[in-house]
């Protein structure tokens, strides 16, 4: 069986936006691109529909780009464990209240058991400090949090 990555809209952004003239964004493009072309096969990849929304928004030709990259992976549904633990997750020290697709995407990943929640999120997802406020709510409530990671940071040469 392999491993099982939740994807995150970040991830779908990154492949389909014209390359970044910032450095930095440039680079996680380039990363980005080579992961899904080289590394995706050696695992299940799922999406969701707040992926689907995210991706949506935006120039309709991007978008529709974005949504072809998507297409045929499987989609985790949100159900009321996925809700609760959104709602759970939405607080000052974890995801600020603002930002409640991103809680969505972390519950997501949860409850259904991902491997790895892979995104370039450091802002709520992949953050050393949300994270471990995130671990310590999500096991003290009898959950299994996904590693969250960047394309940069999970090869495929995982046994």
């Amino acid at each position: 069986m392999l491993p099982r990555v939740y994807v995150e809209t970040t991830i779908i952004s990154y492949l389909a936006a014209r390359m970044s003239s910032n450095i930095v964004a440039a680079a996680r493009q380039q990363i980005t691109h080579h992961w899904w072309n080289r590394h995706r096969r050696y695992f299940e990849l799922y999406i969701s529909e707040s992926v689907i929304r995210e991706i949506e928004v935006g120039d309709s030709r991007a978008s529709a780009k974005r949504l072809t990259l998507v297409e045929g992976l499987p989609r985790l549904e949100v159900n009321d464990d996925v809700s609760s633990l959104a709602k759970l997750l939405l607080s000052p020290q974890i995801i600020p209240k603002e930002y409640p697709e991103d809680a969505v995407h972390l519950a997501l990943a949860t409850v259904h058991r991902m491997d790895f929640l892979l995104t370039w999120n450091f802002r709520h997802l992949a953050n050393a400090q949300i994270a471990k406020a995130a671990y310590d709510l999500l096991s003290s409530n009898g959950w299994v949090m996904p590693v969250i990671c960047t394309p940069e940071s999970l090869p495929s040469e995982i046994k």
